[in-house]
């Protein structure tokens, strides 16, 4: 007896249809668990993560709220659970969080960090996210840090020193909506996309 279906291979098996069709995409992950959820968006590779990306463009609004819900308190950490295209080190996460004194409704700027194994290494890859709200995307900017680290997160260190400037240094990347916990993003660095794409999947 075949073993049935798993929602990760079913997941990928929809992005490899033509044409790829945006609100089924979303509906098949919005009825998914949480976990569920995780492991469908880590098993999409490159070229299912690159014709996503494509496709969702202009589908739908993300904006940071989406990322930081109201709910959560100021400096909360939101966890992003992420895949990304590399050739290794594939599993990371996306860290967010509400700064003091934004409208949590509607926030002008959220933190953020990298976590992965390979932090100690690269540093944590602060960033600042940002509407894009002509186009309905986020933008992570790389290129500016938060002033302080919020508790519990590591010490702020800016991108163009060190390592740090082979992996987050002058990037500006752009995230698209999928679902509602599901983003995905493209890597650019001094204005150019340069084939890399990634796909995170925000906590309940």
């Amino acid at each position: 007896m075949s073993p049935a279906p798993s929602p990760a291979a079913d997941f990928v098996s929809l992005l490899r249809r033509e044409p790829l069709k945006p609100a089924e995409i979303a509906d098949f992950l919005d009825r998914l668990s949480h976990d569920e959820r995780v492991a469908a968006i880590r098993a999409a590779g490159r070229g299912e993560q690159r014709r996503l990306y494509a496709a969702v463009a202009g589908h739908g609004a993300l904006r940071l709220a989406d990322l930081v819900p109201p709910g959560r308190r100021d400096f909360e950490t939101v966890r992003h659970f992420g895949k990304n295209t590399l050739p290794a080190f594939t599993h990371f996460e996306k860290r967010f969080c509400r700064p003091p004194g934004e409208d949590p409704a509607a926030p002008r700027v959220l933190w953020g960090f990298n976590f992965q194994s390979l932090q100690p290494l690269t540093g944590p890859g602060y960033y600042l996210a940002r509407d894009d709200a002509p186009h309905g995307e986020v933008l992570i900017d790389y290129t500016q840090v938060p002033r302080e680290a919020p508790p519990g997160w590591p010490a702020v260190r800016v991108n163009e020193r060190g390592l740090s400037r082979f992996v987050y240094g002058f990037m500006v990347d752009r995230l698209r909506r999928v679902s509602e916990h599901v983003s995905i993003g493209s890597a650019a660095r001094h204005g150019r996309e340069f084939g890399s794409w990634f796909l995170l999947c925000r906590e309940p």
